[in-house]
């Protein structure tokens, strides 16, 4: 694609957060953990942004309950790897962004070495345990990390900065929606709520622009259409924190 031709794709959005902005999207490396409900919109807001490199993790394949809320999926993909889709349809909608499939959930054994390099962590996962192992892997890392949830009518974002912020692990422990068990019944646009909101953030850290959610949980209601934000502050004893971020 030549030059003319990209100015043409982001002209939109170039009048918004500029050139540099728009450069500095092209060279950010992102990881996506989670390509569920969250993570498959999220990746498609990153990929026509013009995220220059997306690193995508789930393990699981695609069922037809899936279809409601992860738009990137298809009838005709029930039952394929959620990874296998998601770089066809990824790559169809901006061939430019480079693409590193992890067809695998994120463990303990491969954490460290998912999200080396990657500028910017997105949580998109669906459950409480595998936060704690992306948690973990963050911290230590001191990556920053968008973190959203939904259950029902309900969702919660906020951007977590490891030495800055409270932690993924202060903020579940603190307030937080409801854990799921088994499986989160939702409603499909509050996903897609949410998920702007997370992939908003990440464009607003890797350009500099505007003030993120940092120290602040968004929690969103869709039935009543309420939308609060909590100030959040980070604890002395926290576990995670205490082990990672010691002083030198």
């Amino acid at each position: 694609m030549s030059s003319i031709q990209l100015i043409d794709r982001y002209s939109r959005q170039v009048a918004v957060i500029g050139k540099e902005g728009q450069e500095k999207l092209s060279r950010a490396r992102v990881a996506v953990i989670g390509l569920g409900g969250l993570g498959s919109l999220v990746s498609m807001y990153l990929a026509g942004a013009g995220v220059g490199e997306l690193t995508i993790v789930d393990y699981d394949t695609i069922s037809v309950t899936d279809l409601h809320r992860q738009l990137l999926y298809r009838e005709e993909d029930v039952g394929k790897p959620k990874v296998e889709v998601a770089i066809s349809r990824l790559h169809a909608l901006n061939p430019t962004v480079k693409i590193k499939p992890v067809n695998d959930a994120l463990v303990e054994e491969n954490a460290e070495v998912v999200l080396d390099g990657v500028d910017v962590v997105v949580d998109a996962l669906d459950n409480w345990l595998g936060r704690q192992v992306l948690n973990e892997a963050i911290v230590k890392l001191r990556k920053p990390l968008v973190h959203g949830a939904v259950n029902g009518w309900y969702g919660q974002v906020s951007t977590i900065i490891p030495g800055r912020t409270p932690c993924l692990f202060e903020l579940v422990h603190a307030r937080s929606l409801p854990q799921c068990v088994g499986y989160c019944p939702v409603i499909g646009p509050v996903v897609g709520v949410v998920a702007s909101i997370e992939a908003t953030e990440v464009i607003k850290l890797i350009t500099g622009i505007g003030e993120p959610l940092i120290n602040k949980l968004l929690i969103i209601d869709g039935k009543n259409w309420v939308i609060d934000e909590i100030k959040l502050s980070r604890v002395d004893n926290c576990p995670v924190c205490s082990r990672y971020l010691k002083e030198k």
